[in-house]
């Protein structure tokens, strides 16, 4: 087969995790387009799920979500071919360690770390026996660049999770499976845009101010704004197509030039 943007992922079938809105929905249309057949999953379906792509409810920040999750793709397609462990977030309060609670640090490493650890766990043994399969897990760049005082359980979950990743790659490539990470920068989702609303409203300003401002905080972004999700989502479609057979165990940052290291 010559493979072209429509079909490249033709007979592939893809979960996306945190599939229902934002960078997570971008990447499932996005997997769509190229021709496979799309799982999303998300805590509520959404009332716009894209036509073609399946939805199951459930928690994954959980073990009983995750087994549900396991179970339904496995007995109704028999298997996975593309895992894109794209949950994430953080609902912590801010103010630094002394907040923090052990519920605060546990919820966030559930969802940020366990939750794909429980899938890799479900949809793996299938992949090895097979000899083929692509994990991607989305990370940030907060593993390398926390921000302490607003996100210190959600930087930590995910250098976590950058580091399980590459563990897991150097196990399971031999076997047929690629694992690699993606890690983004400030991405403006559609929450991402209330949020600057809501700053410019509390602080007189321009929501323009306001997005500046949170890119100062993060130390200035090169590129001069933040991704879109759609960008994202082309970077993750890239990696899991045949086109990047070769690619494993790479952590690709996708930031604008945030990180001000090499």
């Amino acid at each position: 087969m010559d493979f072209t943007f429509e079909n490249e992922l033709a007979g592939k079938l893809a979960l996306v995790t945190g599939g229902s809105k934002g960078t997570g929905k971008a990447i499932a249309d996005r997997l769509l387009k190229a021709g496979a057949t799309v799982i999303a999953t998300a805590r509520n379906k959404p009332e716009d799920v894209a036509t073609g792509i399946h939805f199951i409810a459930a928690d994954l920040s959980t073990l009983e979500g995750a087994q549900k999750v396991v179970t339904q793709v496995l007995d109704q397609f028999g298997r996975l071919d593309i895992l894109v462990n794209n949950m994430g977030g953080s609902e912590t309060p801010g103010g630094g360690f002394a907040v923090l609670s052990d519920q605060d640090w546990e919820s966030s490493i559930h969802t940020n770390l366990l939750a794909p650890v429980r899938l890799d766990r479900g949809f793996l043994p299938g992949m090895i026996h097979r000899g083929e399969g692509v994990i991607i897990h989305i990370a940030s760049i907060q593993a390398k660049l926390p921000l302490y005082d607003s996100t210190l359980p959600y930087a930590a979950s995910k250098a976590a999770l950058v580091n399980y990743s590459k563990n897991l790659s150097n196990e399971v490539s031999p076997k047929g499976v690629r694992v690699l990470t993606v890690s983004p920068g400030w991405i403006m989702t559609a929450a991402s845009t209330r949020m600057m609303e809501r700053i410019a409203q509390s602080s007189g300003g321009t929501v323009e101010q306001a997005t500046h401002g949170v890119m100062e905080a993060l130390g200035g972004i090169p590129f001069g704004r933040p991704a879109r999700p759609q960008e994202v989502a082309e970077l993750v479609g890239f990696l899991v197509s045949p086109r990047a057979a070769y690619l494993t165990g790479t952590e690709y940052v996708i930031d604008g030039g945030t990180i001000p290291t090499i």
